[in-house]
C-alpha cells in the first residue's frame, strides 16, 4: 500500500507553512520552488486543505497561504485524511465506512489483520504533528537554518 503524491506533497507543503508559522503568508510559488513541486498541483492540494480549515489564504500582493492552526495541533493524520480520504488498507475497514462493507465481514479472519493495520496507521499518523516533524528535521539537519529544502 502506498500513499499517493497528494498526501506526500501535502505534508511537504504544510511543513513549509509550518516553518514560517507566525511570519505571515507564504506565496504558493515559493512553496513550489522550495519543494520542487508543480505550483498548479499545489493549488489543488492547498484548495482542499483550505476547505478543511487547515490553511488560510490571504489575497493581494503580499498574499499567500498560512496555517490556520498552530503546527503543534495539526497532525499528519489530519492532512492525510483531507487529501487521501479515510485511512484504511482495504475498503472493508476504512475508518469511516460507507455502504461498501464486505458481505463476509462477520466471518472474515483477514479483516482482523486489516483492522490492526489500520489502527496502527491511525495511531502513528494521529500522534505526529507538524511541530514534531519540524523538531525531527532540526535533529537531522541542525545547521540548515530554516529547514527549507527540496528532496
Amino acid at each position: 500500500m502506498r500513499l499517493s503524491t497528494k498526501g506526500r506533497y501535502g505534508i511537504r507543503a504544510m511543513l513549509v507553512l509550518a516553518r514560517r508559522y507566525g511570519e505571515g503568508p507564504v506565496p504558493l510559488k515559493e512553496v513550489a520552488e522550495i519543494e520542487s513541486l508543480s505550483e498548479a498541483y499545489l493549488e489543488q492540494l492547498v484548495s482542499e486543505l483550505r476547505k478543511a480549515g487547515l490553511v488560510r489564504s490571504v489575497r493581494g500582493a503580499q498574499g499567500g497561504y498560512l496555517l490556520a492552526k498552530d503546527p503543534a495541533i495539526i497532525t499528519t493524520g489530519d492532512i492525510i485524511r483531507v487529501l487521501e480520504g479515510p485511512i484504511g488498507p482495504v475498503q472493508c475497514v476504512v475508518e469511516f465506512p460507507g455502504t461498501d462493507t464486505c458481505d463476509c465481514a462477520e466471518s472474515c479472519v483477514e479483516r482482523l489483520l486489516w483492522k490492526r493495520l489500520r489502527d496502527s496507521m491511525v495511531q502513528v499518523l494521529d500522534s505526529i504533528t507538524l511541530a514534531d516533524l519540524m523538531a525531527e528535521e532540526k535533529k537531522l539537519n541542525p545547521s540548515s537554518g530554516t529547514g527549507d529544502r527540496s528532496c
